[in-house]
Formats: C-alpha cells, structure tokens, sequence
C-alpha cells in the first residue's frame, strides 16, 4: 500500500497490529507483504509496541522486504518466508533490448498485480531475477510473456542460493568527517547543499530506517539508502590524510 497521508499510515499500522495479534493470539507466524523503506520506518517506529510478539524480517540486502511475526523458541518450529524468485529470459536472446528496471515493473503493473506482492527486480544484461510472494508466483509465470518489445519465459528459480548476487563496488572517499551528508555527497558526486535537500524531502534511510539527522555520525556496517540513488554500505575510515581528511571505504550498488 501506498503511504501517502496520516489516514494511510493510521491503516498501515493498524495492520501491523491485527497481523502481530493474529500471531500472539493464535500460536502461528503471521507475514506481511513486501514493505518498501517508508514502511519499513513505520514499523521500527512500533518495535516496542510489537516486540513483544516476537518478529523477523528477510535476512538479505535486498531494499522490499518482508516481516515474520512469531517467536520460534515459543512456536517450536520454523517457518519460511514466503518469498519465491523467478528467473525471466528472452526466448531469443540474440535480438533482446537493453531492458531496465522500469521496464521489467511496467510490465508487472500491466498485468494488474499489486505492488505488495513484488520484492526487488535484479536487473542483467539481458534477463531479470524478481522476487515476489509465493502467492501470485504461478500468475507471472504464466501471464509475464512480454517485457516491452522482448517476447519473454519465466521460470520460478528452485535453489535460492544459485541466484546471482548484486556485487557493490568497493570506492574510497575523501571527506573531512563521518557525518552522513558529507559521505552522501561524495558518494553520490553532490553539493552537500543537494544532499541536505534529500534529507528535507525524507529520501534518505538508514538501516530501513528514515534520518533526518544530516549531521549524523556514520558508523561501519550501517547501509545507507538514498532513494532515487541507490544504496551503499558504510566500511568505515581506511586513513586519515596529514591535513587531516578522512579517506573512508564505502561499498555502492547499483
């Protein structure tokens, strides 16, 4: 769901409630659909209110994800997310367009589908990996036949660790200190004055979390997305110059 107005969020967190209450009450895992970054600040916003309960979210670097209710030492078993992947090709890769990412969701919105049920798209050269609910797995595979021009086949992915992982590009940036604004700005190849703006415009998240903070302190490991942008993981300060610079290693995608 879209999270445009206060009415919006009031819904969206009453959702969260009735799934975590469903779980507590109930004995039984409860899932979300895929939360993109505003979503996912609603409900760490909440952690305390729902702690309790017990939750997870998908355990990977991709930006959408998805959360767990339920507490497995209390459940007594496992359950997995109901997350599938499905591998899309051209059926005659020689005359393929160069596809994008807007190109691969333009075709899933055609389809009618909502945009809760699709996780991250992992663009290549010349195919697609798409990450969606189990749920409506066997719909795409079967009604996804075209990407713009590109007659294409789809195919759910049976081994999840053979799909290609998205590698950063490791960049090492001079600034004069750890604070977030000045590190996008590098990164990103900004003036701090346009950095500041995306921060007023509440683009800017930290740990799926929303910062507002410019001046905030970065530390190793946090990731750091600026959406229109990308995202990178912060590795810390490599060196510090004799003027007194700090030569710090970020890892960017995208």
């Amino acid at each position: 769901m879209a999270i445009d107005t206060e009415k919006d969020i009031g819904q969206f967190k009453n959702r969260l409630r009735d799934l975590a209450d469903k779980s507590y009450k109930q004995n039984i895992y409860t899932f979300t659909t895929f939360l993109g970054l505003p979503e996912q600040d609603i409900f760490w916003q909440m952690e305390r209110e729902l702690k309790h309960v017990g939750y997870e979210l998908c355990d990977d670097m991709r930006d959408r994800k998805v959360i767990r209710f339920g507490n497995p030492a209390e459940l007594g078993y496992e359950e997995e997310f109901p997350i599938v992947c499905i591998h899309i090709t051209p059926l005659l890769a020689k005359f393929v367009d160069r596809l994008s990412h807007r190109d691969f969701l333009g075709s899933l919105m055609n389809l009618g589908i909502d945009r809760s049920t699709l996780g991250d798209i992992v663009v290549g050269e010349k195919e697609g990996y798409l990450y969606c609910l189990d749920s409506i797995a066997d719909f795409i595979c079967e009604n996804l036949t075209k990407i713009k021009h590109t007659n294409v086949r789809c195919q759910v992915v049976e081994d999840m660790a053979e799909i290609p992982q998205e590698e950063p590009t490791e960049q090492k940036v001079l600034v004069s200190s750890e604070r977030l604004d000045g590190v996008i700005a590098k990164v990103y190849q900004m003036s701090r004055g346009d950095a500041l703006e995306h921060f007023r415009a509440k683009r800017v998240f930290v740990d799926g979390r929303l910062c507002e903070n410019n001046s905030k302190t970065l530390k190793p490991g946090e990731v750091v997305n600026v959406r229109g942008y990308g995202k990178f993981i912060y590795e810390g300060v490599a060196y510090e110059t004799k003027k007194g610079k700090l030569n710090v290693t970020v890892k960017v995608f995208g």
